[in-house]
This record gives structure tokens, sequence and C-alpha cells, in this order.
């Protein structure tokens, strides 16, 4: 029985990163022997074990043979005879398949510690053709080391993966996985533009292909177009440390720009219910968590009026919280507003700049929190007027606050 650390583990350490999981790999034993051991089995689909005192995962040397589409289309085959070699094979790229012994030294039988040194993203073998999430995987590797590239090889083995239908048996809950693992990332939008160079993303997300080769409206930055503004707001959104849900919200809030007739172009009116509509589809197809979701929904249908916040009546902006639902979820609306900041900077020369917008909301909620609701509704006799009395209130209560605030010139929208 020998054991062997593999995976990211190796990776990291060779690349003197901070190391997030250790996982094993076990050649020469058995289930029972392992079980003799004091190892606890967990796999379902293949023999993994945890360690009795580490809890860190082993799994048994093992082989698989493709027998159906899709990444649950394997039959896996673990024996004490297979061997370390055999077992890294099937894995993904070769930076992923070099193990280390106990004394230290490293098996490297594809070349993992050279695409290591040359930065290079490259896979171990034709096996990797018959997992489509390998595609996604890439992806997202390429999002987490910016500074490797795809090698010519594998972006054009997953391009055929695309073309032959290997990438249609994606199932959600690994397309939305491997998302939002990305999503996290460094730069995220490496993710999406690998996953665009193989024509996956037509695949994976449609909604957002469209959007390459919309123009902005010119008021916003028409040097590139929609679908690159998106590739800068999310890695502004990675810039600024923020949590998912915000990347998310970032990554999907101008899919209405998709849906513009071309001979109306580049202005898009009634873009954000059109957005929403497609947010809340994508949100359904891939499984999104609902805070994603919802968070994703209030961006799409509300950025393009909280970046004109400065410019709306007292009226407008009370009506506008509300929608948001500010009042009662006031952290997710300082997440909606740095989705918005993100959009906002994610242009040419805005990075650095302040996003008034925000502040400017962030006072108003203040001043329509200062309006106690109960106090009024308990004045009043009529139960009919209490809507209108509160609203009345809190309009006036961001009238007083935001004096002196506004531009020179307003507009209401």
């Amino acid at each position: 029985m020998r054991v062997y650390a593999v995976g990211g583990a190796v990776r990291d350490e060779l690349l003197g990163l901070p190391v997030r999981d250790r996982d094993y790999v076990v050649v020469g034993a058995s289930a029972e022997c392992m079980a003799e051991l004091g190892y606890r089995p967990v796999g379902k689909d293949f023999p993994v074990f945890l360690h009795p005192v580490t809890h860190e995962e082993y799994a048994l040397a093992r082989t698989e043979r493709k027998t159906a589409p899709g990444y649950k289309g394997f039959v896996f085959h673990a024996d004490p005879d297979v061997s370390l070699e055999e077992d890294l094979a099937r894995r993904d790229l070769t930076i992923n398949a070099i193990a280390r012994a106990e004394d230290g030294s490293l098996v490297d039988p594809y070349g993992g510690a050279h695409d290591l040194d040359a930065r290079v993203l490259r896979h171990v073998g034709p096996a990797f053709a018959e997992d489509p999430v390998r595609i996604l995987r890439v992806a997202r590797f390429a999002a987490r080391f910016a500074d490797f590239s795809v090698a010519p090889e594998t972006m054009e083995l997953m391009g055929a993966m695309v073309k032959s239908g290997e990438a249609d048996h994606l199932v959600a809950e690994r397309v939305w996985q491997e998302l939002s693992q990305g999503l996290m990332e460094s730069r995220p939008s490496r993710m999406i533009a690998v996953l665009r160079a193989c024509a996956a993303l037509e695949r994976v997300l449609p909604e957002l292909d469209r959007l390459f080769g919309v123009p902005q409206p010119a008021q916003h930055h028409p040097e590139v177009d929609t679908g690159e503004h998106v590739l800068l707001a999310i890695d502004r959104a990675a810039t600024e440390a923020q949590c998912l849900e915000v990347r998310f919200a970032v990554l999907v809030h101008d899919l209405g720009k998709g849906l513009t007739p071309r001979a109306r172009w580049p202005h898009h009116p009634g873009h954000e219910e059109q957005g929403a509509a497609l947010v809340r589809d994508v949100c359904r197809r891939l499984r999104a968590p609902a805070s994603c979701r919802d968070l994703a929904l209030l961006a799409a249908r509300n950025h393009s009026l909280i970046h004109r916040a400065e410019m709306l009546r007292p009226g407008t902006l009370v009506r506008l919280i509300e929608r948001c639902d500010g009042l009662r979820r006031p952290e997710r609306f300082q997440r909606l507003l740095a989705a918005c900041r993100c959009d906002f900077r994610g242009r040419a020369g805005l990075a650095d700049r302040p996003y008034r917008s925000e502040a400017f909301l962030l006072e108003a909620l203040g001043a329509l929190r200062s309006v106690d609701a109960g106090a009024l509704a308990e004045g009043l006799s009529d139960p009919a007027g209490i809507a209108a009395c509160i609203h009345q209130e809190r309009v006036a209560a961001v009238k007083s606050v935001l004096t002196g605030r506004r531009p020179a010139r307003t507009t209401a929208t």
C-alpha cells in the first residue's frame, strides 16, 4: 500500500500558493483493507475514504470507462493492481496530474511541472473529451490563474466537444457549481472568454453570449460592446472582493440588451424588464440560489434608474427604494448598489471615479427610515389613507435631507 498526495494540493504547493484541501490516492490497497485500517467510506460511485484522524480524503487508484454521454456516463474500476500512472491519466489537466510520494518525490508522467513553469493549461489525454464538465473546469482555472494560457490543442478539443454535442449533456447543478466558483476567482472574465472561444458559452449561457457585438449607448462606453463591458464589470466586482450574489448580478444585469432589434442600436429601450425575464429564466435553468436570483432581478430591473438617482424627483426616489425593498432589506439594498457601482466602473476611465448614486441613495434611504410609519398609521382614522400619508411623509423627508445635494440642473424621469 502506497499513498500519494495528488491534485490541487501538489499544484498549489509548486506554485507557492496556500493549499486549500489535500487529497490522496492509495495504490495497492482494497476497500476491505482501508476499512480494516479505520478509514470511513464516503464515496457512492467510487471508493473514497476519510482518514480516521485528519478526515482528509483518500481514494483508491482507479480507472474509468465511458459508457454514456455526460459526466455521469462512466464505469469506475478500483483494484490494487491499478497503477498511479493509470489513475493520473484520467485527470483533466496536466497541472492536476502530479503526485507527491511520502518521501517528497514527485511523480509527473504527463509533464505537469513543465506546464506549470510555462503557465499553460493543457489536457492530459484523449479521455478529457469524455467529460463535458472539464470544459467548465478549464474555464474556471483560467479565471483563477490569470497568467496561464489554454493550450491551442486543448482549446481545439473543447471546441470539438461542443460541436459534437457532448456539452449539451451538462446538467444544471454542475454548470452552476463551476460558474459560481469561477465568478469568485480573481479574473472571472477569463472564464467567460474561454467558454466563448470554444463556443461553449452559447450552450451554457446563450443569453450572455448574445451580448457580444451589441453596442453600448453612446454616452456609456461606445468603444466596447455590451459583452465586453460585462467582462470589465465582473472583473471590477472581483477587484472589490464582492460576494457571489453581487458578482452574479453584475454578470446578468444587461441581458435584456441582447434582445434589442438591430434597428434600435445603440439605444435599448425597455431592456430592463426584458432582462429581468431572462434573468429569471437563467436562474430557473441553472437552479441558482434564491439569494443570487433575487439580487440579480433587482439589478436587471433597476440599474438604469439607480445610475440616474441624482436626477430623480423625491417621489420617484421613494418609489425606487420601496420597489427595491430597501427599508426591509437594507443590507441587500447595499449589495444592489455595489452591483450598480461595478457596472458603472466597468468602463474605461471610470474604474476609480466616485459613484455618486450610491451615497445619494443611501442618504435617501436614511431619510425614509426616519419616518415612523407605525406612528403615522395609528394617528389616522381612515385606513384607506395610510399608504398615501406614509408616502407623503417619506417624500417630505427625502426633500429635506437632499436639499442642496442635487446638481444645478434636475430632470424628472
